[in-house]
């Protein structure tokens, strides 16, 4: 991981919740991994928009948080598959209602994010 350039903020529920899932595609992967997308190739072609450098890394990331686990087949091609723990798995009701507010206000969210479209680029 990264050298921190602010302080870990860890005083509330919201702050752990961030540090833990705070990662463009880290919601994605657990949503995907959850659905039965297992395979570092299946879940790069769900999000076609990472690199797969990034990918790993947030994988990675959310293996050290005990969210997901990684097993290596001994065999030839490696064969790498990713799963979710159990605590992993208490994290996607909380995923499946953000998704669901977020399709509840879809119209009135899609029009706020496209009133600036200057800060899409960042």
């Amino acid at each position: 991981m990264k050298d921190r350039k602010i302080a870990l903020n860890l005083n509330c529920g919201l702050d752990l919740i961030g540090e833990v899932l705070y990662g463009k595609w880290k919601i994605r992967l657990l949503w995907f991994i959850d659905e039965g997308f297992q395979r570092p190739s299946e879940l790069q072609r769900k999000i076609p928009g990472a690199s797969r450098r990034v990918l790993n890394t947030q994988l990675k990331e959310l293996e050290q948080h005990g969210l997901v686990s990684k097993i290596i087949y001994a065999q030839v091609p490696p064969k790498v598959e990713y799963s979710l723990t159990e605590f992993g798995k208490t994290v996607i009701p909380v995923l499946s209602a953000l998704g669901k507010w977020g399709d509840d206000n879809e119209e009135r969210l899609r029009s706020v994010i496209l009133a600036f479209p200057d800060k899409l680029a960042d």
